[in-house]
């Protein structure tokens, strides 16, 4: 058994639904049913009752959840202990517009997180980070990136993209039927540039290039509205608050999935950065990339198989 998956554990006894608890845990919930059944499996106990409708704790499940959390607290505070020995000198994380929610809560004890003022576009918070000005970046990364910087990417989220549009109804749209947006600034806008022509050309999907930068905010949906078509939405417009005339489409045949790494030093860094990398990206479990149907794009650093 792992600690993660009695972290998973906690999650789903505390959830009493598989679905919030992968929604809490980053993970997809397939990945995380599996691995309560190998934990199950493990410790030779079934941990919980689950139907259609419920998920209940076991007897058993019940009896063990207190020495589980007992056990993680112990881990955790191992943790802490050990990152004494990295010093108290401040790590500088730069990101793009999306950070863990409990990123205050993963470093805690651990290192001294300076989050930097300024909020750049992904390629600009890579090359910060190869040349030293970040210690850490959350932002989207290609291989090609990390191989020109000498850097290395950990998994640490993923945006499921979407389109919005003037219908009705938001029924699923397929990738061939959107339009993406592409802005003729690739100082701004280079990272998303790559990953929707990359998109366009892989599904068949109708690129437009635009020149107002409305990749997000009024203006993207300005042109929804102006097209009259599906346009898919940008990971920076992602949790942006849609206008009542627009409409939100799940994308099938595939699903466009933008990753969210930790890009750090490949070279060794200084111990208070790995250890703050170390605790960010702990227990980020599977982020359900290698689901079917799941589209990335080819130097995606999180992307297996062709």
């Amino acid at each position: 058994m792992e600690l993660r998956q009695l972290g998973y554990f906690v999650a789903v006894a505390e959830e009493l639904n598989f679905g919030r608890a992968a929604k809490r845990l980053l993970i997809a919930g397939p990945s995380l049913s599996q691995q309560i059944k190998a934990l199950e499996r493990d410790l030779g106990v079934q941990l919980f009752v689950r139907d259609r409708r419920s998920v209940a704790l076991t007897p058993a499940g019940a009896a063990l959840l207190p020495q589980v959390r007992g056990l993680l607290e112990r881990a955790d505070e191992l943790r802490r202990r050990a990152a004494q020995f990295a010093g108290s000198e401040s790590v500088r994380l730069g990101y793009v517009n999306w950070l863990p929610a409990d990123l205050s809560e993963r470093v805690a004890g651990v290192a001294r997180l300076h989050l930097d003022t300024w909020v750049g576009p992904s390629h600009t918070q890579v090359a910060r980070v190869g040349e030293g000005s970040l210690d850490l970046a959350v932002c989207g990364v290609r291989t090609d990136d990390l191989r020109r910087y000498d850097l290395r990417a950990r998994p640490l989220g993923a945006d499921r993209l979407y389109a919005v549009s003037t219908a009705r109804d938001g029924t699923p749209i397929r990738a061939r039927d959107v339009v993406v947006l592409v802005d003729d600034d690739d100082t701004a806008w280079l990272s998303w540039n790559r990953f929707a022509q990359e998109f366009a050309a892989d599904t068949g999907a109708t690129v437009l290039r635009i020149g107002d930068g409305g990749i997000t905010g009024p203006a993207f949906f300005d042109h929804a509205r102006v097209l009259g078509r599906p346009v898919l939405n940008s990971p920076k417009g992602q949790n942006a608050s849609l206008p009542t005339d627009l409409v939100r489409h799940p994308v099938v045949d595939p699903v466009a999935v933008w990753t969210w790494s930790l890009v750090t030093r490949a070279d060794g860094d200084r111990p208070a950065v790995t250890a703050a990398a170390d605790a960010i990206c702990r227990g980020v479990g599977d982020l359900g990339l290698t689901s079917p149907g799941t589209w990335l794009p080819a130097d995606d650093p999180h992307r297996t198989g062709p």
